[in-house]
């Protein structure tokens, strides 16, 4: 078993769907397991919005050695995508030899580029079959998108707490947290640590829709009815800030929110309808009861418009996390999910 992280770079520039390209372009992917004599037990684990290419350390539980997507079984496969910071060209990557990252002023992405890179990845490992694509959130978005623009290559669809247009309450969030970002006067000058004291901030704002009312009451409220000095809950979004900006950067984070923003999947084809019924992998949606930031009505849509798709809730106090939080009923439900497509 292999995790150690391997780079892709793409032969030619990379054509954006706003316009223009993305040149000297490079993906960050790792494997686990071996691919099969049969070619057929391929997982691809599409990340969230602040992870990275190593699944196994953001999604244990259901990742790993005992889980169930195990590497002994399968041969999974994780890339990182383009524009965030863990190894995939991204605003801290330079442009070229000698030259400076564009920070700020790397170019406007979308899913469908995200897709597009992570195709010609597919194709360098010589997959032509996907088992199953699976993916929350933003790596929902982009398993969705892959599935209608490869229709032919996957098998089997997986998406949590995610949706087929990003919605005007998620696009006013990112748009509150980019806000906080380039409030921070250190963001517009470029360099390394621009903005990360606005992307702390920017955190704190993103927790409150990541997480629920209940789950905040259960963890953070007060010991007693002292009067404190500092309230938990404020220690919390300050430490959540302190760890985002140790490990990820303002550049990436307003990149990748944008690229939320930005997906919809009906775009040039004819609207939302049309577009998920081009799927042709047999599709399990899950969705999150207390989920505020992708509510069920949104997986309940993918659901009602994928053909034949099976449908089901999560009961959950974690709010939206609870895609990364919940492994165990995940598992039961994939179970079930997998059962009904082999009786299929």
């Amino acid at each position: 078993m292999s995790s150690n992280p391997q780079v892709l770079p793409l032969a030619e520039p990379l054509p954006l769907e706003c316009g223009g390209q993305l040149d000297g372009v490079q993906i960050a992917y790792h494997t686990y397991g071996t691919l099969n004599e049969a070619r057929d037990n391929v997982i691809w684990a599409c990340h969230a919005l602040t992870a990275n290419a190593d699944v196994l350390s953001w999604w244990p539980g259901l990742f790993g050695a005992g889980d169930y997507f195990d590497p002994a079984d399968w041969f999974i496969v994780c890339a990182n995508v383009l524009g965030s910071c863990y190894g995939s060209t991204g605003p801290l990557t330079p442009v070229a030899p000698r030259h400076k990252p564009l920070y700020a002023a790397f170019p406007r992405l979308t899913v469908r580029d995200l897709v597009a890179a992570h195709e010609q990845l597919r194709q360098h490992l010589g997959l032509t079959k996907i088992h199953t694509v699976i993916g929350g959130s933003l790596g929902g978005q982009q398993a969705v998108e892959w599935a209608i623009a490869q229709p032919a290559v996957f098998e089997h669809l997986v998406l949590l707490a995610t949706n087929a247009q990003h919605s005007p309450w998620g696009i006013a969030f990112n748009e509150a947290q980019r806000l906080a970002i380039q409030a921070d006067c250190t963001y517009a000058g470029g360099g390394p640590e621009g903005g990360q004291l606005g992307l702390r901030a920017a955190r704190a704002i993103a927790l409150l829709s990541y997480r629920s009312y209940e789950a905040y009451g259960r963890s953070q409220a007060e010991a007693d009815d002292e009067l404190p000095t500092f309230h938990r809950a404020s220690s919390y979004q300050q430490y959540q800030g302190d760890k985002l900006t140790a490990r990820f950067n303002a550049y990436s984070y307003v990149t990748l929110s944008h690229i939320m923003d930005a997906h919809h999947v009906g775009r040039g084809r004819g609207g939302v309808a049309a577009a998920l019924g081009r799927v042709q992998a047999r599709t399990l949606v899950l969705g999150i009861t207390s989920d505020v930031l992708f509510p069920p009505a949104e997986q309940q849509l993918l659901a009602r418009h994928i053909p034949g798709a099976m449908y089901a809730e999560m009961e959950s106090g974690y709010g939206h996390d609870g895609f990364l939080i919940e492994t165990a009923q995940i598992a039961h439900f994939l179970e079930r999910f997998y059962v009904q497509t082999f009786a299929h």
